[in-house]
């Protein structure tokens, strides 16, 4: 069962209320999203954005009883503009973003995301994109490999797995996940193998993230994100690694300094003893919030 995390202090940084429109740009399995809608009736909708048709047939399910208050769409978030003009979707007072992966991800999706069980590499959000973790690890050159190792999972041994890649897949094709964690196994220093993190976690998250392009389209969609709400309307993003928290922070300085927002959370709001107990995905969050400032002209 997914369980949405931090969902109590997101609802409260959206600052919810009744009869206004909010955006849930990754619904997920539809925690966060059903709660928004418990909080902004009678008349208040949310649009829904997620890139898995999966994921939209199970929000579909759990929100039938809001009737037309939810609006769902299979699309990557990256399209925010686009999707909001679509759907004629106006007087935004809040957009959600709950960043990586839903729990249905690793153990339901069937797709790779977990280091843990034998299953192809495909790592994909949404089945509409091209790029799957297989062509990566079989096409991509040393360089590439060692680059998105080292860029987007900060590993330190990201070179001598890209080259070990290399050589398994010139034997033959590394086509799942048992495969990849082999040679990444082969590739890593004894110490390394005996750490509280799996060997391998930061070679997927790597994986996962050029695949979905996730830090392009974070950075694509946060000024989509501020020019769509209304003046004192919030932004609240949810992120789980220093990757997409950092640029979360940079692009709400920046825009703080040109007046455009105002941070809510000077430093970013964490999970409680007691929820990362309940939720252990809950240890790596981080929440941070910002509310559209009144432009005066």
């Amino acid at each position: 069962m997914h369980i949405p995390v931090l969902k109590k202090e997101a609802i409260r940084l959206l600052d919810v209320k009744q009869n206004e429109n909010y955006i849930d740009a990754t619904c997920g399995r539809g925690g966060h999203l059903t709660a928004i809608l418990e909080e902004n009736g009678p008349k208040g909708k949310v649009l829904g954005i997620d890139e898995s048709l999966e994921q939209i047939k199970e929000c579909k399910l759990k929100t039938k009883d809001f009737g037309q208050r939810a609006v769902l769409v299979q699309d990557n978030f990256a399209n925010l503009a686009d999707i909001v003009e679509k759907e004629r979707f106006g007087n935004i007072n809040g957009i959600l973003f709950d960043l990586g992966m839903s729990s249905w991800h690793l153990e339901g999706s069937g797709r790779g995301f977990s280091f843990l069980k034998k299953e192809p590499l495909d790592m994909r959000y949404g089945q509409d994109n091209q790029l799957t973790a297989e062509k990566i690890v079989n096409y991509w050159s040393k360089v590439e490999l060692a680059r998105i190792l080292k860029d987007y999972g900060e590993e330190r041994f990201g070179e001598r797995i890209a080259e070990e890649i290399i050589r398994t897949r010139q034997e033959r094709p590394v086509t799942n996940t048992v495969q990849l964690v082999e040679a990444v196994k082969r590739a890593v220093p004894g110490f390394y193998k005996r750490q509280k993190t799996h060997f391998a976690t930061k070679t997927f998250q790597a994986l996962r993230i050029a695949v979905n392009d996730e830090l392009g389209s974070l950075e694509k969609v946060l000024p989509q994100a501020l020019d769509a709400l209304v003046e004192g309307g919030r932004i609240v993003v949810i992120s789980f690694h220093s990757l997409e928290d950092r640029r979360v922070k940079n692009f709400f300085r920046e825009a703080a300094k040109e007046g455009k927002l105002e941070i809510i959370t000077k430093k970013p709001v964490t999970a409680s003893w007691e929820e990362v107990k309940e939720n252990p995905r809950a240890r790596s969050a981080k929440l941070r919030a910002a509310v559209k400032k009144t432009i005066n002209n």
